[in-house]
């Protein structure tokens, strides 16, 4: 009677151990709530820094931040519909998204809408598009793929090393003629790190940064404007109200911020001294008014994301899910390289070059892209613990 009763409650609990673990994993709390908290300060900020500019505008001075507020909505939307596609499906879309990725970069230089110089945008009536900014996800989705299925020649043979460069220079190259400098330094730097990750060997990067070193000093040296940016990165000071003119204001900003900022809408800079402070120099604005501490919590949450992404990459791979773990990897590089050059250009490290701050400069593409790589990065994540809780039934 005792053994038959030890053994039925035995085997309850090993009921409720397995419904435990067959319950549906979770995601990555930690990097969804960081990304919406860059959001919501992304908010904040363009409702802070564009009030001079839309009442100059358009007289409406919530004109930017009721667009930001409907782009927000959109991210999410479109997000939570991502959310429900599985990653192997992205797998087999690579390569069609890398050509469609081609073709509207082509598409733009022929139609594309022109500002400030740089031909960038679709105008497609109700929204426009920004190609770069699809272009940096279409191109880590497929460089994920090649890399699965030419791992092991890309870590013993130099045509697997070259064949990606190949696709890399041919998508910087229509960049360039936008041109979109920015965007394509972050596309070069998230491919040769998903490669380096990737096992290829070291003196290959060696060897090609020397070569990508001479061309971006060749094109940067090529065009006259290119050479102007560069002469008045170094020394903005020498033309303040000229080439080095939104440089020197950014700093001027980052020089008022101090340490503690003069608190939120108190910005002096945003008063259409500072050219676009609310998108690629929103954060020169943050500094001001949250100061040098607002701009180590921006670097911080970024760190968490590159964090995150890593960690989501190595146990994606550790689960057997290649795909999903380079994936990782280049979503990871890509948001966190853009923000870092978004900081330098801001702070006057790099030169000046139109880069938005991920999840929280205004600009629908942007931002919707931005997210919906982090929407991915919670979908790999999710299938990988989903995958680790059946082993674990399985088992």
């Amino acid at each position: 009677m005792n053994s038959l009763f030890l053994t039925t409650i035995i085997n309850k609990n090993k009921q409720q151990q397995a419904s435990v673990v067959a319950k549906p994993a979770a995601y990555d709390a930690v990097l969804l709530a960081v990304s919406l908290g860059l959001m919501l300060i992304g908010l904040i900020m363009v409702a802070s820094s564009s009030v001079p500019v839309a009442t100059r505008l358009t007289g409406n001075a919530f004109y930017f931040v009721l667009r930001h507020g409907v782009y927000l909505i959109l991210a999410l939307v479109i997000g939570a519909a991502v959310a429900q596609v599985k990653i192997k499906h992205w797998q087999t879309l690579g390569p069609w998204l890398l050509l469609g990725g081609l073709f509207l970069l082509m598409l733009v230089l022929v139609v594309g809408r022109e500002v400030n110089g740089s031909k960038r945008w679709l105008n497609f009536g109700f929204f426009t598009i920004q190609v770069s900014e699809l272009v940096k996800l279409f191109v880590v989705v497929y460089l994920a793929g090649y890399l699965v299925r030419f791992g092991e020649v890309l870590r013993t043979q130099i045509e697997g090393f070259l064949r990606p460069l190949f696709i890399m220079f041919l998508v910087t190259g229509f960049l360039l003629m936008e041109p979109d400098f920015g965007a394509s330094a972050v596309i070069v730097v998230t491919v040769l790190a998903m490669m380096f990750l990737a096992g290829a060997r070291l003196w290959q990067f060696i060897v090609l940064a020397m070569g990508v070193g001479g061309a971006l000093a060749l094109v940067a040296l090529t065009q006259e404007y290119r050479l102007m940016r560069l002469k008045s990165f170094l020394d903005p000071w020498s033309d303040p109200y000229g080439n080095g003119y939104q440089l020197t204001q950014s700093l001027i900003a980052f020089g008022r911020g101090g340490l503690f900022g003069e608190g939120l809408g108190n910005s002096v800079q945003k008063l259409n001294y500072l050219p676009e402070a609310h998108t690629d120099f929103v954060l020169a604005i943050l500094a001001e008014e949250f100061g040098f501490l607002g701009i180590i919590v921006i670097v911080g949450l970024f760190c968490v994301i590159l964090y995150r992404a890593l960690s989501i990459g190595n146990k994606a791979l550790q689960a057997e899910q290649p795909f999903s773990g380079y994936m990782a990897y280049g979503f990871g590089f890509g948001l966190f390289v853009q923000a870092m050059v978004n900081l330098g250009v801001a702070s006057g490290l790099l030169p000046t070059k139109g880069l938005t701050l991920p999840l929280v400069s205004y600009g629908g593409s942007s931002l919707i892209v931005s997210f919906l790589m982090v929407i991915l990065l919670l979908r790999i994540d999710f299938e990988t613990r989903q995958k680790k809780a059946k082993g674990a039934i399985d088992g």
